[in-house]
């Protein structure tokens, strides 16, 4: 039998050797603080995670996501996690997710919400968890649906969840920032269809997106999903902007 034994230890220094260099060309630091204190997992570390904007919404009896809503769709519960500033982490967060297809920021946001979840639910029935889909057009770009790794990122945290795909996305939006709220509620023409609604029969769901500013996408999910009668509907995303 052949000893490998003197093999390990010139193994184990090419090893570190090109996991340095691989860190040279490609650092995996921390996107606020630079720290390269991170597990592989991460794209923030532990003490930058701590101080990330959180809104606390679900400790309030009434929180301005559900607010949102108010008099355009009967939501169960409407929650985001952190606030959404220019500049700030959470805008890097979710660039990293969106343009750099960093798949890690995602599973991070998924684990906020799930957190959240398990941490306001005493029982935790099975929730059918529907990513706001995105055009074909950039998923060919992107290569995925952010919001559908936000779920993923979820259910991996221990939320019992089912991903439900039906929902379509057939109109190609222009973007929403520089109108007022009232433009955007009169853009009536249908935005997604629904196929497989039958799985939803009274089920309760979640609609599940990255960042929420005047509702309006959520607010047309909610129209197109409420013809499968759900028995509630749920809105959670990862942060919340102001208009």
């Amino acid at each position: 039998m052949l000893n490998h034994g003197p093999l390990s230890k010139p193994f184990l220094s090419l090893q570190s050797y090109l996991q340095g260099f691989i860190h040279l060309i490609y650092p995996h630091i921390c996107l606020q603080c630079a720290s390269s204190e991170l597990l592989n997992s991460q794209v923030i570390c532990d003490e930058c995670e701590s101080q990330l904007p959180y809104t606390h919404f679900s400790k309030m009896v009434i929180n301005p996501i559900e607010k949102i809503f108010w008099g355009r769709a009967k939501i169960e519960q409407a929650n985001a996690i952190l606030y959404f500033t220019k500049d700030s982490i959470v805008q890097k967060i979710i660039f990293e997710l969106k343009y750099k297809q960093n798949k890690k920021a995602g599973y991070l946001l998924g684990r906020l919400i799930a957190q959240e979840i398990l941490s306001t639910h005493s029982e935790n029935p099975v929730l059918f968890l529907i990513p706001i889909p995105i055009s074909k057009k950039k998923l060919r770009k992107r290569g995925f649906n952010q919001c559908l790794i936000i779920c993923k990122g979820i259910i991996d945290y221990g939320v019992n969840a089912v991903i439900f795909n039906g929902l379509h996305k057939i109109k190609n939006t222009v973007t929403q920032t520089h109108k007022d709220r009232l433009e955007r509620s009169l853009q009536n023409s249908p935005v997604f269809i629904l196929k497989n609604r039958i799985q939803l029969q009274d089920k309760p769901i979640m609609i599940v997106d990255d960042v929420i500013t005047t509702g309006s996408t959520l607010e047309a999910a909610f129209h197109c999903l409420k013809a499968a009668n759900p028995s509630s509907i749920s809105i959670s995303t990862a942060a919340y902007t102001f208009t």
